[in-house]
């Protein structure tokens, strides 16, 4: 992993079950860009000296804008077609309730 000052660190909270966390890298310590970083999570506001573990990963604050450019869009358009089901999502017809006569 590296990374340097501007970049976030990535925290994916699938493997303990918390909520995925973003962190502005302000401070790298290392000539080549490796941990530790000194992170100031967007979550809670604190900086913390980090050395990230395998569930983190480090993007750019381009690519950052562009994920959540994406999410944003893919979620109004989830929300669009739950507000606007369309006619596959009718209910189907009730069935006629006039008996009919058998020979």
């Amino acid at each position: 992993m590296h990374a340097q000052p501007g970049d976030w660190l990535i925290v994916e909270g699938g493997a303990n079950g918390g909520p995925t966390r973003h962190g502005l890298i302000e401070e790298v310590h290392s000539h080549d860009g490796s941990p530790p970083y000194l992170v100031h999570w967007s979550d809670t506001g604190h900086r913390a000296l980090t050395f990230p573990g395998p569930d983190s990963y480090v993007l750019s604050g381009a690519q950052l804008r562009q994920r959540e450019k994406s999410a944003a869009a893919h979620f109004a358009a989830l929300r669009h077609e739950l507000s606007d089901p369309g006619p596959a999502a009718e209910s189907p017809s009730e069935p006629d309730p006039t008996p009919r006569r058998t020979r």
